[in-house]
């Protein structure tokens, strides 16, 4: 745990003239560079892990056994498979690390610092506990630091969630990360790295972790198919035992049925649809720094959102005006506060009254200035100009109500309307103008920090995909509630103090005052309640939710680790993609949940037909060889699934495994009894021989899997949607290539062409019914 800052003062003290090199050089190694370092595993290591998980094993197994009894073009397929699931997940990960090292590299900070009684230039990686820093404005504060000379306005919205500057003085402690609005200063450095408040912080992003519903859904079908195609296995290899069939037959109908059981696939038709969706996200200004954000993007219902800087702008701007003194409106109170406002842009509170200045005083009273001007003093917390206002002298002085309220009286009227602005969560001054003599309160001005133009858009587009938002903000309650009602978020506001653990997102809509922890803690309340959880932040307040929550989105202006921490990341200004990561993820988790389905009916299927030619014929009715050629023709081509067209869904999407595998009963059964029917035909009235019947297998199981395809990829009638022109290139491609290799004889023995233009004729028919039945299961099971 780390020491407070004020034990870290008084262990390392030093004196104004800074610390000496070799000091500076010994803390250093000490303490460490002032960096909250990353964990990089080797490049090797990232790629071998790849390889570990339960599909890969089952596909490794499969592939040593293969070259272990020599059948070494369908374990180098098979391996083929294996590694270009690896390279894609690979490939994407290392451009999203790229993308982020170049941000990394755009955010590098460096320091003004004392050493040797010298001020010189440092990378802010090599401060120390101990440092003299001199911070000045635009500066981001390098390290925690207790000022010790000049004051600073500071914000620290990326730290803390408030949206408002705090002013600092001389003892005050600032944090590592706050931007500096106005002033200069001169601090002593008293926590870097992982002591300081950002580095806290950090620490809890290293423990956050989400078990990816991708993963759970792969493992549920690859378990669920394992139980069923084992017994079947079992039914087999005991029929061909006591038949009296050889070991050697015996042998190849086990690895036959073990590669038609293994979803070889699977694991790349998930990497590469979302690697095509991440593609089409890149053009839209969305960065993906994990694959699985995708898949995951599509099934959230519940998106938290950071307030200040992901829904607002994070910026100071004017958001009310409240004349007090008849005869002055809004415009002439702008007036007189543009006048006791500097000009030189360096204070956030001034700027915001000039620029609206700018755009509305084209009426009301103008005075024009005479000579003098005094700045915001953070000592008497005013400002003050002198003005010609009617051929009169005129005082004006701008300020903390307070400050204000030594030179003249705040009345009732005046203190109802400040605290009904304090209650909405604004920041007010007070504006007095008048005699020198005699001067009079005329208005206050409010300062807000104003929603995003695309905040309440967002938000209405959310609803309307059924995710639900919610606030989750480190401001106040009553600026959080301020700007909810504003971007149209209405619901209860959770009480201050400690967040519930039992809390579900139906029971507020706004999360005020809360810190980086309880932020984190909420999405894993959500998650508990078996929610599917986005959160949308900038800041490193941000961070460990961002990592713990399914979807991690940082926005553009976020901070580094806050996009080191998202699998998400916006490139461009605004809101609009998440949504659109959003749709693109449900596009394609309809398109794997086609091939999820299509596996389901196809493995199981593919094995009983092997057991019922096997009692039919009392031979092997498709080798491994024809099997693996099969996975070639088949299941390689429908991965070009990946890139067909798909429509998002209107609500969030979820892994129903339990229901796909009921659908996949009635529709794999209808599949088993046509192939069935085709096998008896062929075998008995037409007196196909074995080595025919296994050609006829091949062709048959590859004609009826392409019909698959075209039934499951459409919700509704397969007519309704025109498939990607790659995959009906693709399938035409299949089609064409096991009839001609069919035909001429070629690695199998051939078929009679009438035979061949019969099973076309059948699986057209087979499709249409099998389409009709599919309606009914869907509808059912709730499938769409």
């Amino acid at each position: 745990m780390s020491a407070p800052l004020e034990q870290v003062a008084v262990e390392y003290p030093s004196n104004l003239m800074g610390l000496s090199a070799s000091e500076a050089a010994r803390r250093l190694a000490e303490f460490g560079p002032n960096a909250v370092v990353e964990k990089h595993a080797h490049p090797l290591v990232r790629f071998a892990r790849h390889f570990w998980a339960p599909v890969p094993w089952m596909l490794e197994a499969t592939i040593v056994l293969q070259f272990a009894i020599g059948q070494r073009l369908t374990g180098a397929l098979i391996a083929a498979l294996l590694i270009l699931n690896v390279i894609l997940s690979v490939f994407q990960e290392n451009r999203a690390s790229a993308a982020l090292t170049l941000l990394k590299q755009q955010l590098a900070l460096r320091s003004r610092v004392k050493r040797d009684g010298l001020w010189i230039d440092l990378s802010a990686t090599e401060l120390v506990p101990g440092d003299i820093v001199q911070i000045c404005l635009g500066d981001v504060v390098p390290a925690d630091v207790v000022l010790l000379r000049g004051s600073l306005l500071v914000d620290q919205s990326m730290l803390t969630g408030e949206s408002i500057p705090t002013e600092m003085e001389a003892g005050k402690t600032t944090y590592a990360g706050g931007l500096i609005r106005r002033g200069e200063a001169d601090a002593r450095v008293v926590a870097t790295g992982t002591r300081t408040y950002f580095g806290r912080t950090a620490e809890l992003v290293s423990i956050a972790h989400v078990e990816s519903a991708e993963q759970k859904a792969v493992l549920a079908v690859v378990r669920n198919l394992t139980v069923v195609n084992f017994a079947v296995v079992v039914g087999i290899v005991a029929y061909a035992l006591a038949s009296h069939i050889s070991l050697q037959q015996v042998t190849l109908l086990v690895l036959t049925a073990m590669l038609s059981a293994v979803p070889v696939a699977l694991p790349a038709t998930f990497t590469l649809a979302a690697a095509l969706g991440a593609r089409t996200l890149a053009m839209k200004g969305v960065l993906l720094t994990r694959l699985s954000a995708l898949h995951e993007a599509a099934t959230i219902d519940v998106l938290c959102s950071d307030k200040t800087g992901t829904l607002t702008l994070n910026e100071l701007a004017v958001g009310a005006i409240r004349p007090l003194k008849p005869g002055y409106n809004e415009a002439d109170i702008l007036a007189y506060a543009a006048l006791a406002s500097s000009a030189d842009g360096q204070d956030p509170i001034d700027t915001a009254i000039r620029k609206l200045a700018e755009k509305r005083l084209n009426t009301g009273r103008v005075p024009r200035v005479a000579a003098s001007f005094t700045p915001f003093d953070p000592t008497t917390k005013m400002a003050e100009a002198t003005a010609i206002d009617q051929g009169r002298e005129i005082r004006i002085i701008k300020g903390a109500p307070a400050a204000i309220g030594a030179f003249t009286p705040i009345g009732a009227q005046a203190a109802e309307q400040l605290e009904a602005l304090d209650r909405a969560g604004y920041r007010t001054l007070a504006l007095a103008a008048g005699p020198p003599d005699s001067l009079q309160l005329i208005g206050l001005i409010a300062f807000g920090d104003p929603p995003r133009p695309d905040s309440a858009q967002l938000l209405s587009e959310l609803r309307s995909l059924g995710v639900r938002p919610i606030m989750v903000t480190g401001d106040a309650a009553t600026t959080a509630a301020t700007v909810a009602h504003e971007i149209g978020l209405d619901g209860a506001v959770c009480p201050p103090g400690g967040i519930p653990e039992s809390v579900g997102p139906d029971d507020f809509a706004v999360y005020a005052g809360v810190f980086p922890e309880q932020k984190f803690q909420l999405v894993k309340a959500f998650q508990r309640q078996d929610h599917a959880v986005g959160m949308c932040g900038d800041g490193a307040n941000d961070a460990p939710a961002l990592r713990q929550a399914q979807m991690g989105i940082a926005v553009s202006t976020a901070t580094d680790v806050a996009k080191a921490a998202a699998g998400v990341v916006l490139t461009e200004p605004g809101l609009s993609g998440i949504v659109a990561c959003i749709n693109e993820g449900r596009s394609a988790f309809q398109r794997v949940l086609t091939f999820t389905l299509m596996i389901l009916v196809n493995k199981c299927v593919t094995l009983l037909v092997l057991g019922f030619g096997l009692i039919v014929t009392g031979h092997a009715v498709l080798t491994p060889f024809l099997q693996a050629l099969a996975m070639l023709t088949n299941d390689f081509v429908t991965m070009a699934r990946a890139a067909d067209r798909a429509r998002p869904s209107p609500y969030p999407n979820a892994w129903r495994v339990r229901n796909l595998m009921i659908a996949a009963l009635p529709l794999g059964s209808f599949r088993l009894l046509y192939l069935l029917a085709i096998l008896s035909l062929c075998w008995f009235p037409l007196g196909l021989n074995p080595e025919q019947m296994q050609t006829l297998t091949f062709v048959m199981l590859g004609f009826a899997g392409q019909g698959n395809v075209y039934v499951l990829r459409e919700r509704g009638r397969l007519w309704h949607s025109r498939p990607a022109p790659i995959m009906a290139i693709a399938s035409l491609c299949d089609v064409t290539l096991m009839g001609c290799l069919a035909a001429f004889g070629v690695l199998m023995t051939a078929l009679p062409l009438w035979i061949i233009g019969m099973l076309l004729a059948t699986t057209l028919a087979f499709t249409l019914a099998m389409d009709s039945i599919k309606l009914g299961v869907f509808a059912r099971l709730r499938i769409d």
